[in-house]
């Protein structure tokens, strides 16, 4: 797989998670899929080199950190990963909770403006974050 390829996403909601899985694998991304905090926060510890970018919803359930935490955690492991935060009801908190030089798309959004968001991110990955 050529690097820049793996992304992490991070959906509770199992059909937009195939969805939005399936869209990406189409735009020519290798997709890892976790559909909660927890495992997601394991699976960025275990190798957090192998993903150019975490794609994570806000809200996640319960028991584990949501996608600010999350992308902080990922940056930490990580400086220049990619992020991009998808929610339907908390765009409004990115200003302030999320990690710099990411992108916030409000739920509904068109697998197209999900592509082009991770495209724009990797291919200004050379910039410091």
């Amino acid at each position: 797989m050529p690097p820049g390829k793996l992304l992490l996403l991070v959906e509770d909601e199992l059909l937009i998670a195939h969805a939005l899985e399936d869209g990406l694998h189409e735009a020519g991304f290798e997709i890892r899929v976790s559909h909660d905090g927890a495992s997601a926060a394991q699976i960025l510890e275990e190798n957090p080199a192998q993903f150019s970018a975490l794609l994570t919803d806000i809200r996640l359930p319960k028991g584990g950190p949501d996608g600010f935490d999350l992308a902080h955690r990922a940056r930490e492991l990580s400086p220049t990963m990619a992020v991009v935060y998808m929610s339907g009801d908390s765009a409004i908190e990115w200003s302030s909770k999320g990690v710099p030089k990411s992108i916030m798309l409000q739920k509904p959004f068109a697998i197209a403006q999900l592509v082009t968001a991770v495209s724009n991110l990797l291919n200004d990955l050379g910039s410091p974050i």
